[in-house]
């Protein structure tokens, strides 16, 4: 004796496109017309000021970046590395001695 039981299944999908994704350093001095940035912590390591800014100013604005989720606003912040502002000076430092030798150099 067959007995038959039926169920009543509800599904709900979002429509996905298939999209290009890349890095904030591969989206280094490119102009993204819409862009959907990861701010979040990753699961390993972490987000520098840096990468935070790189993924946030590649578009033409606010009404053109979506954030994929919730991040920790602690991020901004933080300091900058220091070797980083050291390595700035240096370059400044050699910017400056590179116009003076020109100058001489005329």
């Amino acid at each position: 004796e067959k007995r038959t039981i039926k169920h009543t299944i509800h599904r709900c999908q979002f429509c996905i496109t298939p999209a290009y994704a890349f890095t904030d350093y591969r989206a280094q001095g490119q102009t993204i017309s819409f862009s959907i940035a990861d701010i979040a912590k990753p699961p390993t390591g972490k987000l520098s000021l840096c990468n935070s800014y790189v993924s946030l100013s590649r578009s033409h604005g606010q009404d053109c970046i979506r954030l994929l989720r919730e991040f920790d606003e602690e991020i901004f912040k933080q300091r900058h590395d220091p070797y980083l502002i050291a390595e700035d000076d240096r370059l400044d430092d050699l910017d400056l001695k590179t116009k003076i030798w020109w100058q001489r150099m005329q």
